[in-house]
């Protein structure tokens, strides 16, 4: 399995669109589980509790991720040295020590911890929280071993394999969510969770498997090498410090959503989802696919913020088009797809605040394609007390904005936590003007291009029909014009190899 080949591996801009692919299935899928649970359930104290442990979920599966990101490039150049399958191993060991006690955690504080996130609550919010813990934090620990399933075949060029994987759990998990929910109720989501992490880390292991025996790997090339246990757990409390704090940070308006009134915890997840979810496809997948060709290539300042700024340009010209849809058909298209109790002034809410989160889009997509560099570049020492100023910082933030603007303000909360944390990671790899004028540039030129194409449809036409010609005017205003930096960011990603 550590043998490395002569052959080329994929391209990054095709390896970025494997991962992109899968990630937008994936997404897709979690958007149509939303969608079930909003037609099925409605929006109530037992939809305001599944979420809420959704919450945690969240940031269980955030810190896989970001330890896949982290563990990227030290499998790159393990591979290179023939000691992968070692190095594998080393890693998965160190995992299943984190795992474990998470897993235990979740059986026996579900309760409590239902009753903090759902603001205190006894009844029935606190109660689904609690069983949906049960079966999420589980899935979430999964998600550990798929994260590094899938590195270690990224290592081996092979990004394919671990994106079936995703899109396959993602896909069984959604079926039997369907068939469950009725007979079942709300808790059929999370087993439908439970159902996609299996799949999710069985597929790339069974890849691993395949290669190990093609390769005829001898089985002690699989006895753990590398860096001694507590550096392994160490690197992981970095990696994953940083990422869990930015999702700490949604998690901590959840409360704050709570007071706002029943129902609104739910919209914000919603609205906080969805965009999200944009920012996974657009930016986290080409962070995930430069890792490995950035690490053998190496990189020093300048280099740094000339990829940050090219991989940004691809993902904010997909953040302007959803927010311009959002801006003018957003209230239309929450009812339409989420149904009657999505209508009205809650679908509007929920539109809106899609909207008033661009900003928090554009600062995370600055985020999604930078976190990795900190591992290429060996950078990593601050993210810890990074992760910890941004939820010191976002407690004060999420409760001032929520007195003033309610959901809105959780917004504006989170996109100022996320400035602040773009702009010290930019000063961390000395990228700070460069990178942070790029990102600027691209995101003032992609919202003048919104407000030409979509503000003149608004004025003439409903709702609907101005946020679909708006759409098509402003690719068409894209194609036109060929923005420079749009030009050089795809120039830049088709010859990463």
């Amino acid at each position: 399995m550590s043998k490395r080949t002569d052959s080329p591996g994929p391209g990054s801009l095709r390896a970025g669109v494997y991962t992109a692919a899968s990630m937008l299935l994936v997404s897709g899928v979690a958007a149509a589980v939303g969608i079930v649970i909003a037609r099925k359930f409605g929006r109530t104290d037992e939809t305001d509790g599944l979420l809420a442990a959704y919450g945690v979920f969240i940031v269980l599966a955030i810190a896989a991720q970001a330890i896949r990101v982290a563990i990227l490039p030290e499998l790159s150049r393990a591979r290179d040295a023939d000691r992968l399958a070692g190095e594998v191993a080393g890693y998965a060991l160190a995992l299943a020590i984190f795992a474990v006690p998470l897993v235990l955690a979740a059986a026996l504080v579900a309760k409590p911890l239902a009753g903090l996130l759902t603001g205190g609550d006894t009844g029935i919010a606190r109660s689904t929280a609690a069983d949906a813990l049960q079966w999420m934090v589980p899935a979430a620990a999964a998600y550990l071993f798929a994260g590094l399933a899938a590195s270690a075949l990224a290592a081996l060029d092979d990004y394919g394999t671990a994106a079936l994987g995703y899109a396959a759990g993602s896909v069984f998990g959604f079926t039997l969510i369907v068939l469950r929910a009725g007979p079942d109720g709300i808790i059929a989501v999370a087993w439908g969770m439970a159902l996609n992490a299996t799949i999710a880390v069985a597929v790339p292991a069974i890849a691993l498997s395949v290669h190990a025996f093609r390769a005829r790997m001898p089985g002690a090339a699989m006895r753990p090498t590398g860096p001694p246990l507590h550096r392994r757990l160490g690197s992981f409390a970095v990696s994953a410090a940083l990422p869990l704090a930015l999702q700490l940070l949604y998690v901590v308006c959840l409360p704050f959503a709570a007071r706002v009134g029943t129902g609104a915890p739910t919209s914000f997840v919603y609205g906080y989802l969805a965009a999200a979810s944009l920012v996974t496809v657009a930016a986290a997948s080409l962070g995930l696919a430069t890792s490995v060709p950035l690490t053998r290539r190496g990189l020093g300042p300048r280099a740094t913020a000339d990829h940050i700024v090219a991989a940004s340009w691809i993902a904010l010209t997909l953040v302007g088009a959803a927010a311009g849809v959002f801006a003018l058909a957003g209230g239309n298209l929450v009812g339409a797809v989420l149904g009657h109790s999505y209508t009205g002034d809650v679908g509007s809410q929920l539109g809106r605040l899609v909207v008033v989160l661009s900003p928090w889009m554009i600062a995370s997509v600055g985020v999604a394609v930078t976190f990795p560099l900190c591992f290429v570049v060996g950078r990593t020492r601050l993210l810890p007390w990074i992760a910890l100023a941004a939820v010191a910082l976002e407690v004060p933030l999420a409760w001032a904005c929520e007195r003033l603007l309610h959901l809105d303000g959780l917004a504006v909360s989170l996109a100022i936590s996320t400035f602040a944390v773009l702009a010290v990671l930019f000063a961390e790899l000395r990228v700070f003007f460069v990178a942070l004028r790029g990102l600027l540039l691209a995101a003032g030129v992609v919202g003048a291009i919104c407000v030409l194409a979509f503000a003149a449809p608004a004025l003439r036409l409903g709702s609907v029909a101005s946020a679909a010609v708006g759409l098509v005017l402003y690719v068409g205003i894209l194609a036109l014009l060929r923005p420079p930096g749009l030009q050089a960011s795809w120039r830049y990603l088709r010859a990463l190899g």
